[in-house]
């Protein structure tokens, strides 16, 4: 999901889609210790999607607070 998506979608949409990220790192940590990881790729690309999301987030927080001091 590229950072383009991200800002499009709310912050409801962006918390929602994190913690169904998060689900599915759970579940591919699982699958790569019991050896049936098929697609070993999807592990980084999980990983790299959480981290935008939780930049954007703090970009967004960000932004926020130095609208609210101003």
């Amino acid at each position: 999901m590229a950072r383009e998506d991200l800002k499009s979608l709310s912050d409801a949409d962006l918390q929602g889609r994190l913690a169904e990220l998060k689900r599915e790192q759970l579940n591919l940590r699982f699958q790569a210790a019991t050896q049936q990881l098929e697609k070993p790729s999807r592990v980084r690309e999980v990983r790299r999607t959480i981290a935008r999301i939780k930049t954007e987030q703090t970009a967004r927080s960000k932004a926020a607070a130095s609208k609210g001091a101003n």
